[in-house]
């Protein structure tokens, strides 16, 4: 359906003083706080956890070695979506605008309506982290879950057992838990925090959590113990797409954790048809977002 001249009423008349509603500035890619960015040439990509070996046993003297055997564990598959939108002028409309290309115009509110798509998309992995069903991950389970299953070892926890609000306390808490991760075999890993992702509602929170020189709401005259060893090394970003005002996380340097892979670069085309005359635009792109190792995170619902 074309964009015509009765939907345009006062762009088409004299002694309109402004026109406004496209100038607003948007949020801009608060994915990248989040996701490593991979490229990728195929409909899909697949990742797959592989197990090592457990704990070397003691070799009693004359006795024969102990084998021992790896294997796959899981598999993450990133499908990736088409994301597109288009509009359409007449030929009139055109013509008669007064005051602005409006193909200019409407061209920057296709831009920010593709934006604003992948910024929701990608949020969406944290929106629904205490999900599980059709948001499940590889393993099974939710990305933030109390029982993520491991191929020989015990399950391990990216989540506090009792769900906590963001204080000095839960924080701290977390850091110690995703210092106490294991691999598939059981064995302990050495991951640490290096950024913390907010909704705008936490944001003062983190604020004082991360900048404070002494401890927050205390009385007590000691270091902000988070702050001066150094424990998140990257601060925290808002992202302003999280829905759950109470919901906090902690970003790891886990390798192969939450990934956005970009099949297709957004791109934009547009053509004239001869017997209309209305001319067509349209932004095209292909991505997706998901995670491979749940390792990568560690979250909070609050409580």
């Amino acid at each position: 359906m074309a964009i015509t001249r009765s939907q345009l009423v006062k762009e088409l008349e004299p002694g309109l003083n402004a026109l406004f509603g496209l100038e607003y500035k948007r949020y801009e890619n608060e994915h990248e706080e989040i996701f490593s960015i991979e490229s990728s040439d195929r409909a899909f990509e697949e990742e797959v956890m592989l197990t090592g070996f457990g704990s070397a046993p003691v070799k009693t003297e004359g006795a024969g070695v102990a084998y021992d055997t790896a294997l796959e564990s899981f598999t993450a598959r990133y499908t990736h979506e088409t994301i597109a939108m288009a509009f359409a002028l007449t030929e009139e409309a055109v013509e008669d605008n007064l005051y602005d290309r409006l193909s200019a115009r409407y061209t920057k509110a296709l831009a920010r309506s593709m934006a604003n798509t992948k910024q929701v998309k990608g949020a969406s992995v944290l929106n629904n982290a205490f999900t599980g069903g059709s948001y499940a991950g590889g393993d099974g389970v939710a990305l933030c879950s109390t029982a993520h299953p491991t191929a020989l070892g015990p399950d391990f926890s990216n989540r506090p057992a009792v769900a906590a609000d963001l204080n000095e306390t839960s924080l701290e808490q977390g850091i110690i838990d995703i210092a106490a991760f294991t691999d598939e075999r059981g064995l302990k890993v050495a991951l640490t925090a290096r950024k913390m992702i907010v909704p705008k509602e936490l944001q003062f929170t983190a604020e004082r959590l991360m900048k404070s020189t002494l401890r927050t709401a205390s009385a007590d005259n000691d270091i902000n113990a988070i702050k001066s060893m150094g424990l998140i090394p990257e601060g925290y970003a808002v992202n302003h797409f999280l829905t759950d005002i109470n919901a906090w996380f902690l970003i790891t340097d886990a390798p192969n954790g939450l990934k956005m892979f970009q099949r297709s670069p957004i791109r934009t085309a547009f053509e004239g048809d001869f017997d209309t005359g209305n001319v067509r635009y349209k932004a095209r792109e292909r991505y997706s977002f998901g995670w491979s190792d749940p390792r990568g995170i560690y979250g909070s619902p609050g409580a």
